[in-house]
Parts: structure tokens; sequence; C-alpha cells
């Protein structure tokens, strides 16, 4: 991987920790988000994890974290991530990053939640992504205020503070009956 993935994890990290933001996340010691939860500890900032036990029995739990929630299923952790976390952040990733933050788009969609959902385009990496879901709006398959709901930005002060300002602009409606 390249380092600048870990890099920009740990300035991210590092700037929730000095700006009171604690981190709610999937309660690893691997990956980007370990880098996030040691750099939010390092500064003094709060993580709270969201782990099923078959990833604990793996030994990627993270044993420093002020709070260990440990779930029997990928469906309760990510119920109870989405309950306690005020915002969300897409770090570059694969399967399970999309697979969860797809779900924390849909539930926005739908209504189920409405909470800011944000993209961390560390060099470049959600573009393809992006390209995807405006082909997607493009084909009437999502409306563009879902789309424009998605807060997408490479520097990590200017995300945070976009996150900070977030006023959901969709409608209620996720499908355009006429066009079906």
């Amino acid at each position: 991987m390249n380092p600048v993935y870990s890099e920009a994890s740990a300035q991210l990290g590092d700037l929730m920790a000095r700006q009171g933001i604690k981190l709610v996340y999937g309660g690893g010691n691997v990956g980007l988000m370990g880098v996030i939860a040691d750099a939010v500890l390092a500064g003094g900032g709060i993580g709270i994890g969201v782990i099923p036990q078959s990833l604990v029995d793996r030994e990627v739990a993270h044993r420093g974290l002020k709070e260990l929630i440990v779930v029997e299923t990928m469906h309760e952790r990510k119920a109870i991530m989405a309950a306690r976390s005020d915002a969300f952040i897409a770090m570059p990733g694969g399967f399970g990053t999309f697979d969860e933050i797809c779900e924390i788009i849909t539930w926005n969609q739908l209504g189920i939640i409405k909470k800011p959902v944000a993209f961390y385009n560390i060099n470049g990496y959600w573009d393809k992504f992006f390209e995807m879901i405006d082909h997607t709006v493009s084909e009437g398959f999502v409306k563009l205020d879902h789309r424009e709901n998605l807060i997408v930005e490479s520097n990590p002060e200017v995300l945070l503070q976009k996150i900070r300002e977030y006023s959901d602009t969709t409608s209620d409606y996720w499908v355009d009956f006429k066009r079906i």
C-alpha cells in the first residue's frame, strides 16, 4: 500500500483528537482505521470500537480503546456504529468499506438516518467510485440531490469542516416514479 494513505490517516486521527471528535469505528488494530485509532489515542482522544467476536478471535481487536463493544454479527456491528455515530467518513478500503458506506448512503437515502456521509479522498482514491455514482445519476437511478448530499474531500481540515456545516438537502423521495 502507498504510504500516503497511512500518513493522511494519521493526520486525520490527530486532527480529530485535537478537535475533540470521538472515533467510533470497527474496533480493529489493523489497516487505515487502526492508524486513525492510534493517532486519535496518541493525541489524547477517545476511541470506541465495535467488533464481532470472530475478529477478536483473530486478534485484530484494538486493546487501547476507551470502549470495545464485542458483538456476534456484522449486522449488529453496523447498527451499533450507525446509532453511536454523528457522521461517517469512508477511508480508502476494500469490500468491507464499500459494504458499510453503501449501506449508510442507502439509510440516508431512505430516511432511516439523516447524518453526514463523507469520503476522505486520499490520493484520488474515491474518484472512480464517484464516476460510477455520477453515471447512476445521469441514467436516472439516483437523484442528483442524493449525490450532492455526499461530501468528498482530500483535505482533512476541510473534510471535518464540511461535516460540521452539513445540512441534509435531499428530498423525501428517492425514486422518480414518472420515469419508471
